[in-house]
């Protein structure tokens, strides 16, 4: 701490505010864990009740928005100085957007998520042939194009900005049209940094604590460990130090690299997987899950229990909770993406974030999830949904248990969880010491470890006391204030686009006049000549 101290980072009232609000929290979650748990459900219950359309109308706005950066002329402008190349090459680039978009949570719910929605389906019977179709669709839902929007506006308007507009790394950059040169350093500018703060801190923690409860089952599923609290913490501590590790050598080196470790082992899994698995099951599943996703985008894009159609909460439970945690996790993946795609064009950079990472989710969940439904459905076999209903960290690893060579496949996915958790946590660590260091896109290295030992230490605290539940309803109420900065980053965004496609196209149009002008000058003085 003592570099802090001596000025070598910017904004101080932001770092300690933020620090001081993440503390307090820990501190309600740590010893009143069954009180604050009551508290933040409450307020998540209300905001669900009464604000839950506003996220199923927000987050299709999103994807329109991105669209509309991808068909418009917009697309053609890039996030740089005119004519420069993109700062990494596509392979890395897409492992740094995969490991820190999706990487746990796919590994967490590639499994658990569809066994969910088999057994408990929006609407119809629950474990027909029905149940295995709507589970696979609603699974390509939740991890398709809406949250890749949602993390696309926050990247490419931080980017814009930053990269185009000469601004500091913040998000309160993003206002930069309506707060000004001094308004994103003022009072306004530190609340929407600070807020991202909390978020990234808080949405971290909550998933390194799902990452460690991950790896302890793997663990207990291996080798017979018990998947205890303090096995958990162990984990926590070990993951964390190898992120911390990776935080000296910086995204050039530690997190591109191990990125690009973790999408080769993750690829090794996944066609291991499909060709010892049900292969033609799989594959037909998953030709007919995306032509159900696409034919009914629109219909589930608005889907929420208006009348009470016998979905008995299953929105608010699922789509509704998950709109409200992508956007919760907008202020950390939308400024990583951002840190990592400088010198890409809009179309470019919206074409790299919403199709391959969405392509590669929906083909992991028709391996894996697919293969679960196959072994439940088709073969009858209940000790995957038996494991998932009670803890959901199992369910991947139950279902590798009927594979062949299925301890090597653990052992696999296990080192897979492993690095996700750092490459995470290490992403993490740079977004808030960007965000508490006045945008400094390379943030000090006291204040990146600060952050990245703060992250595992909450994580390990509130496993430890149970708090982890109470936490991350807390942060995902986040989620709605965090939406409404949205709007406002969206027409900002387009507001200084149009303005720049103007400039850029007022003389274009000026140079054809006067040359139109010439040409008719020239035709009139030769029919002058002639006459």
């Amino acid at each position: 701490m003592s570099d802090l101290q001596k000025g070598e980072f910017k904004d101080r009232p932001t770092f300690w505010i933020a620090l001081i609000v993440a503390v307090a929290f820990v501190a309600f979650g740590t010893f009143w864990p069954d009180r604050a748990e009551g508290i933040f459900e409450s307020i998540f219950d209300g905001m669900v009740t009464n604000f839950g359309w506003s996220f199923i109308l927000g987050a299709s706005f999103f994807v329109l928005v991105v669209v509309i950066l991808f068909l418009s002329p917009i697309g053609q402008i890039r996030l740089g100085e005119p004519g420069e190349e993109p700062a990494y090459s596509n392979y890395a680039w897409f492992g740094m957007l995969f490991s820190c978009g999706m990487g746990i949570g796919l590994l967490f719910w590639g499994v658990s998520e569809p066994i969910w929605h088999y057994i408990w389906p929006p609407m119809g019977e629950a474990e027909t042939a029905e149940a295995v179709h709507m589970a696979m669709r609603y699974s390509f839902f939740h991890w398709g194009f809406h949250p890749w929007a949602i993390y696309a506006i926050v990247a490419c308007s931080l980017a814009y900005f930053s990269y185009r507009k000469g601004l500091p790394m913040l998000l309160s950059s993003t206002l930069h049209p309506i707060l000004g040169d001094e308004g994103i350093y003022g009072p306004w500018g530190k609340l929407v940094n600070i807020i991202g703060v909390f978020a990234t801190l808080f949405g971290l923690a909550t998933s390194l604590g799902l990452g460690a409860m991950q790896i302890g089952g793997g663990l207990e599923t291996l080798f017979g460990i018990a998947n205890t609290g303090t096995l958990q913490v162990i984990i926590i501590a070990a993951v964390t130090a190898v992120a911390v590790i990776s935080t000296y050598t910086g995204i050039d080196r530690g997190i591109k690299y191990l990125s690009q470790i973790n999408i080769s082992i993750a690829a090794v899994l996944a066609i291991l997987v499909f060709i010892l698995g049900p292969t033609l099951f799989i594959l037909n599943l998953f030709t007919h899950a995306t032509g159900d996703y696409i034919q009914n985008i629109f219909r589930m894009s608005f889907g929420i229990d208006a009348a009470g159609e016998g979905a008995e909460g299953w929105y608010a439970a699922w789509t509704v909770f998950y709109w409200a945690w992508w956007i919760a996790w907008a202020p950390f993946v939308g400024t990583f993406i951002a840190r990592v795609s400088r010198g890409r064009t809009i179309r470019n950079f919206v074409t790299g974030v919403m199709l391959v990472p969405v392509g590669v989710s929906l083909v992991w969940f028709s391996i894996f999830g697919g293969s679960a439904l196959h072994f439940e459905h088709i073969e009858g076999i209940t000790a995957i949904s038996e494991a998932v209903q009670v803890d959901e960290a199992l369910g991947f690893f139950e279902s590798l248990q009927f594979f062949p060579a299925s301890s090597l496949l653990i052992f696999v996915a296990m080192i897979s969880v492993a690095i996700f958790f750092a490459t995470s946590s290490d992403s993490g660590t740079y977004v808030n010491g960007m965000l508490t260091s006045g945008g400094d896109p390379n943030p000090p290295l006291n204040l990146r470890v600060t952050w990245g030992v703060l992250e595992g230490a909450i994580a390990a605290v509130l496993l430890g006391t149970g708090g982890l539940g109470a936490l991350q309803t807390s942060s995902i109420i986040g989620g709605f204030p965090f939406m409404i900065i949205m709007f406002f980053m969206i027409y900002c965004l387009f507001k200084a686009l149009l303005k720049e496609l103007r400039e850029e196209t007022l003389p274009l149009e000026k140079e054809k006049i006067n040359r139109a002008l010439e040409e008719i000058d020239a035709i009139k003085h030769s029919q002058e000549q002639s006459s």
